[in-house]
């Protein structure tokens, strides 16, 4: 008869050690415990998809930390308050983040003129609160209601008081000189090869005209400017943003003459453009749950494995438009057990396809089967940055000069790992990531929450309402001359504005401005989304 082979018994505290590694089940949920919280909960927050989130309790009142066992039975039920009125809403399952949080979200595609009932449910039983009223009207995306108090507004949405990027931005412009940024923009940067739009806001109206060849992405500018006059009275104001990838404007603040204010949707450490959030999360958060896939919602339910079931392996997937990315192709080729990196499309580099080879295209959400994610600028800074941050993976992020308008609230060594701009250091970080794995873990859960927050959809509204709305202490000013028939003005950007463009010939010094100055064309919200995509696309259009 053979033996069974002896079984080694472990000490009490390793065996409860790897129970809670191995996933020991936690306490059930208790649907009473449980919490319930966000900006979808208010009647007054309008946004394309609303959200609000759950964090599940057990019994004896802990939050739980990884996902209750089984099948997710939270559900989220919404209904007009009125039996009479029929609104479509579209409510999706949760999204399970994986640490005892979740994330609900619904689309509305017509007004609750009575409000709506949200039931939140764990099986049949009502979770916190449940139900939650909200008294109408209930707006949807597309109705055009703005609130006429934007105070009122912000307040409603919860929007910082402070945002340091736009003061950082704006403190290059103690004053503007409206005369020479409307001569000199267009000369400078409007010629066929540039890619600026002038965009005119008038009684919530907003109007533009092209300045250059390569203007197609004003779809993605268009887009956010119309959600926002849908949703508050926007100040009447005359600026320029810059479509293109590169910031343009590099005059330092001393310089004459000096820098002009130019608006675009990436920085750098030597340039002076104002940033606002990228139009890749802008069109992102617009599009949720109907024209993308990955948004700032739906990357937070597919973060892949837990983090013991991860692969320890630093991965990128990217196309070639940085000379960074193939030497991370080639550190790969060298160094398989620590690094997957693979090129997607060659278009900067097509001599090095044969030699380097080229990967397939790798879904987003597969990212997060690695550990370790390897952040390395395109063009510019890499747009992949945010969703990777919402991510559960520990980000090595590349030292760049190029930035966009959430990085200064991140701490390397905090919320994510730097590498060097050459990547001398990258496996070296790998090796470290691997050796000090609980402090790796500590790392990215800190970036996790930092996206989390930073992030939030109705955040980025109030961010490019922020800009807009410009610091109180902005000045413009319009300099003819010293005498007393041309005195320099000097006042508010809204109050000098209104009274520009509410007579758009006549400037403040009482002399025409160039009349192509004010010739844009007035852009409205067609009904449909495939209507504005076309809208969007058409030449120099009249009144639509």
């Amino acid at each position: 008869m053979r033996r069974l082979p002896r079984v080694a018994l472990l000490p009490l505290p390793l065996t409860l050690a790897l129970l809670v590694a191995a996933g020991a089940p936690e306490a059930p949920v208790s649907a009473p415990r449980s919490l319930v919280w966000g900006p979808g909960l208010r009647a007054g927050v309008v946004l394309p998809v609303r959200y609000f989130y759950l964090q599940a309790v057990n019994s004896q009142g802990q939050n739980l930390t990884r996902s209750p066992p089984g099948q997710t039975l939270f559900k989220v039920v919404i209904k007009s308050l009125s039996p009479k009125e029929l609104v479509r809403i579209h409510v999706p399952k949760p999204l399970d983040r994986n640490d005892g949080t979740f994330l609900m979200r619904y689309r509305m595609y017509e007004t609750a003129s009575e409000g709506l009932k949200i039931e939140v449910l764990y099986g049949d039983e009502h979770v916190a609160q449940s139900p939650y009223i909200l008294k109408g009207p209930v707006y949807h995306e597309y109705c055009e209601c703005p609130e006429g108090d934007p105070q009122a507004w912000q307040k409603t949405l919860s929007c910082p008081t402070k945002e340091p990027q736009i003061a950082k931005d704006f403190a290059s412009f103690p004053s503007i000189n409206l005369q020479q940024m409307l001569n000199e923009v267009p000369k400078r940067f409007g010629d066929e090869r540039g890619a600026i739009v002038h965009y005119t806001i008038l009684n919530n109206r907003i109007y533009r005209r092209s300045l250059g060849k390569y203007t197609d992405f004003k779809m993605f500018s268009d887009e956010i400017l119309l959600s926002l006059a849908r949703k508050v009275l926007l100040p009447d104001l005359e600026f320029y943003i810059n479509l293109g990838d590169w910031p343009l404007e590099h005059r330092q603040v001393n310089e004459i003459p000096g820098p002009l204010p130019i608006i675009s949707w990436c920085g750098s450490l030597d340039s002076r453009d104002i940033i606002l959030p990228t139009y890749d999360i802008t069109h992102s958060t617009l599009e949720a749950m109907r024209g993308v896939t990955n948004d700032l919602l739906s990357i937070q339910g597919n973060t892949g494995p837990s983090w013991i079931n991860k692969t320890e392996k630093a991965f990128f997937r990217g196309r070639d438009s940085r000379e960074e990315r193939l030497q991370l192709v080639q550190l790969s080729k060298e160094n398989p057990e620590l690094l997957d990196a693979g090129i997607t499309g060659y278009f900067f580099f097509q001599e090095k396809e044969k030699e380097l080879g080229k990967a397939k295209l790798t879904g987003f959400f597969d990212f997060f089967k690695y550990k370790y994610q390897v952040n390395v600028d395109g063009t510019v800074a890499a747009y992949r940055y945010p969703y990777l941050m919402l991510g559960d993976s520990l980000v090595l992020k590349q030292d760049s000069m190029y930035y966009e308008h959430f990085y200064m609230a991140l701490t390397p060594w905090k919320h994510y790992v730097p590498i060097k701009r050459n990547l001398s250091d990258l496996l070296e970080k790998v090796k470290w990531a691997k050796e000090n794995d609980g402090e790796a873990r500590k790392i990215a859960k800190e970036g996790q929450l930092a996206a989390r927050e930073l992030l939030q959809p109705h955040r980025l509204f109030c961010y490019y309402y922020g800009v807009l709305q410009l610091p109180s202490n902005m000045h413009f000013r319009n300099t003819r001359s010293a005498s007393p028939a041309n005195r320099k003005y000097v006042m508010g950007w809204s109050s000098f504005l209104s009274q520009m463009i509410t007579c758009p010939r006549a400037s403040a010094s009482g002399k025409d401005l160039p009349e192509k100055s004010f010739k844009s064309a007035p852009i409205d919200s067609p009904a449909s989304a495939s209507d504005r995509l076309k809208a969007s696309l058409q030449t120099e259009a009249g009144l639509r």
